[in-house]
């Protein structure tokens, strides 16, 4: 089960287990937040859009950390007036943890069975640069086992080049035609 959730202006697609980024929240590490403002639920009964809204549903997450998110430079410049300003900014941000998702009918809880991450692999993960991964499309997939490596492979593409190395040596370059002697040049 998923759900489109809004705060601090922004909308983000969050399921239980969800790392996410979002703009600061009050409240101190490990206490729980709960969001109203929910605009879109996906699950097993199908999707269910609200207008604008979904009256009594709601997302249970828990805040992790609240922290300054990357630098961003700021750089004015007038050219040819000496006018140059440089400055920088780092935004504060909270990290959430999804852990419910409660409405039309449905619920989703977060078991918390996954381990639990590095602060290095949270801010990936957070950031949208790991990849999202189901456990149950981990614990489908059988285990692959390691692949035999045969003798040398055959040394078809060398034998390609040689044959190419030949074909350009047996064709003759084309000369360029004589220049025929201007007249006056004969006459004199």
């Amino acid at each position: 089960m998923y759900a489109v959730i809004k705060t601090g202006g922004k909308q983000y697609r969050v399921q239980p287990g969800d790392v996410i980024v979002v703009e600061k929240l009050d409240g101190e590490a490990g206490s729980n937040v709960s969001f109203g403002d929910v605009l879109m639920l996906g699950g097993d009964k199908g999707v269910t859009l609200g207008a604008p809204l979904i009256a009594g549903a709601a997302v249970a997450a828990t805040l992790v950390e609240t922290r300054k998110g990357e630098k961003i430079k700021i750089f004015k410049k007038t050219r040819r007036q000496g006018y140059r300003r440089t400055n920088g900014h780092r935004q504060m941000e909270s990290v959430l943890r999804i852990t419910g998702i409660d409405g039309a009918g449905e619920k989703a809880k977060w078991d918390g069975e996954t381990s639990l991450m590095t602060k290095a692999e949270m801010n990936l993960r957070a950031r949208g640069l790991a990849p999202r991964v189901d456990e149950t499309e981990v614990k489908a997939k059988p285990a692959k086992s390691p692949k035999v490596i045969d003798a040398a492979p055959a040394e078809k593409p060398a034998a390609k080049k040689a044959a190419a190395k030949t074909e350009t040596k047996a064709a003759p370059a084309k000369k360029a035609p004589a220049k025929k002697a201007d007249k006056a040049g004969d006459e004199a």
